[in-house]
């Protein structure tokens, strides 16, 4: 998993930008992000899940991401079905879902560590104290 040795988080209108730097080469960083058995074992917030089954991904321009997250008792809370827009195979995934776009950028810092930058937004009201939180 993708350690954090330094992190910062800056405004980006109605959404949100945060530059990491953690201690993995960009290839195996990417593959958090687009092989479905690794995002299955991260993503999320604290106290939600992502059932490994849920996860569908056609990680390419115009390919899909699938996925359920659940609570504590396997309640669904969220839902999503978001579309690849850019694939750069270890250096940027662009994704849209409605009217919200992400983009993640994984820029090499020496061998073995990787800076990424996430952008998203725009964020819909709700979802900015999450945002915010990580």
């Amino acid at each position: 998993m993708f350690q954090l040795l330094d992190g910062r988080q800056e405004p980006a209108g109605v959404g949100g930008r945060t530059q990491q730097v953690g201690g993995l080469p960009c290839s195996l960083v990417y593959r958090e992000f687009t092989d479905p058995d690794q995002l299955a074992q991260w993503f999320g917030p604290a106290g939600i899940s992502v059932p490994r089954e849920s996860v569908d991904m056609d990680v390419r321009p115009g390919g899909h991401q699938r996925l359920s997250m659940t609570d504590g008792s396997g309640a669904v809370v969220s839902r999503v079905d978001a579309t690849f827009v850019e694939v750069v195979e270890n250096e940027l995934v662009v994704g849209q879902e409605g009217g919200m776009m992400l983009r993640i950028e994984f820029h090499p810092e020496g061998d073995d560590r990787t800076r990424l930058v996430i952008v998203q937004g725009p964020l819909p009201t709700e979802y900015l104290g999450g945002a915010r939180a990580g």
